[in-house]
């Protein structure tokens, strides 16, 4: 069923080292699990953006055929995000909350989207959010490329090259220039990619209501990039002034500045001041993320600042989060075989059968090595050790556990290179690298 992934066991296993991997990052900055139920009032969905014709209607088989369609505040649908549902979560919550929050989900969302590579029905994400209570620092921005620069280097990926930028410097430039539609120039410019420059300077001029020159002007602010804070000098010498265009610039300098302590293996943090988000509710900095060699899937780590989007007309609960698709990074790596397991099975040793009435023998021997955390079944069947050993070969298992009843002990064969050893069940442990299953990279067919 197009659209829906569903992952072999050594797919899955890469699958789940990836968001271990995520989880254990996020924890390590302090960001608490949370879980939002799959389904929203469909209006609360609407609230985001233009995502209205990709929402997952839920409603019972069971409506009888005549029925009145339903009230659309009453409807149900399932999250395409985990940003919607966590604002919904804040909300209903606060009380029992300590702010700023820090939150961590990890969970599958839906969008009824024509599927194609990187874009799927059903997908994974990853999101961590920091929430304030009527007002939150600037500095969780820049937290936010700290954490995901710490996930990069720890996971066998392509390189990253995340595109930053900030709404307060593009919309102080559009204000500056006389633009009476910030939203609208927002929405044609962060199509640069998708439609280029000769179609966008139409957008900006038709639909966004611009002078030819103050368009061309927008085209020259979104052509600057960098990785320090000569992208400031760069838009400055543009001539355009407005007081919250120089808060944006020194708000993206500091997001710069913030990365560079941090693990650069495989991580790239550029200021691209074409990066727009067109979703209406950002307020500072975005941000977006590329993968080498596979820039056609569009952004796989984006994100950004929002102050509204939590609000119970009381108290407002600003934000900043950044999500990481991981299906959307990982489908395409899996099926070119980029990235793989070491083996389809988390079971390192397999114990060997001399016969049927040995079951029972060989249990314990399994029991043992378990109790000290060693991945271990029995043989299924008693036959031939050859064959046994060709089944653990199959299953990519890197050791069987041959029981020796003449002399009560027991051996371990290494069954890559041939080596057999003799063994204690209460003792013996395998090399660190073999305990688990590894992610293994390779050239993508």
């Amino acid at each position: 069923m197009s659209g829906f992934p569903e992952w072999l066991p050594e797919q899955r296993i890469v699958e789940q080292q990836v968001t271990d991997t995520l989880r254990r990052v996020f924890e390590l900055h302090g960001f608490a699990s949370v879980e939002t139920r799959a389904v929203e009032p469909l209006e609360q969905l609407l609230r985001k953006g233009e995502i209205d014709k990709e929402v997952y209607v839920l409603r019972r088989l069971q409506a009888e055929e005549g029925d009145p369609e339903p009230d659309r505040a009453k409807q149900l649908g399932l999250h395409y995000d985990l940003t919607v549902p966590f604002a919904r979560y804040v909300l209903e919550n606060a009380g029992r909350l300590d702010f700023p929050f820090r939150r961590y989900q990890i969970q599958k969302a839906w969008r009824g989207e024509r599927p194609q590579e990187g874009r799927y029905r059903e997908f994974t994400q990853a999101d961590i959010d920091v929430i304030g209570l009527d007002a939150l620092s600037f500095h969780y921005e820049a937290e936010m490329p700290v954490v995901m620069a710490e996930v990069f280097a720890a996971l066998p990926l392509p390189p990253m090259r995340m595109q930053v930028n900030n709404r307060k410097l593009i919309e102080g430039f559009y204000r500056g220039l006389g633009a009476r539609d910030v939203p609208a120039v927002l929405r044609s410019v962060d199509k640069l990619d998708k439609i280029g420059p000769e179609r966008v300077l139409t957008a900006l001029v038709g639909d966004a209501g611009l002078t030819t020159a103050e368009a061309a002007a927008c085209l020259e602010l979104a052509e600057i990039s960098g990785t320090d804070a000569e992208v400031a000098d760069r838009v400055r010498s543009l001539g355009v002034t407005d007081d919250l265009l120089d808060q944006g610039l020194q708000e993206l300098v500091a997001v710069l500045d913030a990365v560079q302590d941090v693990p650069r293996e495989g991580f790239e943090l550029v200021a691209d001041l074409k990066v727009a988000r067109g979703l209406d509710y950002y307020t500072g900095t975005v941000y977006e993320t590329q993968m080498q060699g596979y820039e056609h899937i569009g952004s796989v780590c984006s994100g950004g600042r929002y102050d509204a989007l939590a609000t119970d007309g009381r108290t407002t609960y600003p934000g900043v989060g950044i999500s990481f698709g991981v299906t959307r990074t990982l489908g395409p790596l899996l099926s070119r075989g980029a990235i793989t397991a070491s083996r389809a099975t988390p079971t390192c040793v397999l114990v060997a059968l001399a016969d049927d009435g040995s079951r029972g023998s060989a249990a314990s021997v399994a029991a043992s090595l378990r109790r000290r955390g060693v991945p271990v079944e029995v043989s299924p069947e008693a036959s031939r050790f050859g064959k046994q050993i060709r089944y653990a070969e199959r299953r990519g298992i890197p050791f069987v556990w041959f029981p020796q009843p003449e002399s009560g002990g027991h051996e371990v064969r290494d069954i890559r290179s041939g080596t057999q050893v003799p063994a204690d069940p209460g003792t013996w442990d395998p090399p660190a690298a073999d305990l688990r299953p590894t992610l293994v990279t390779g050239a993508p067919r």
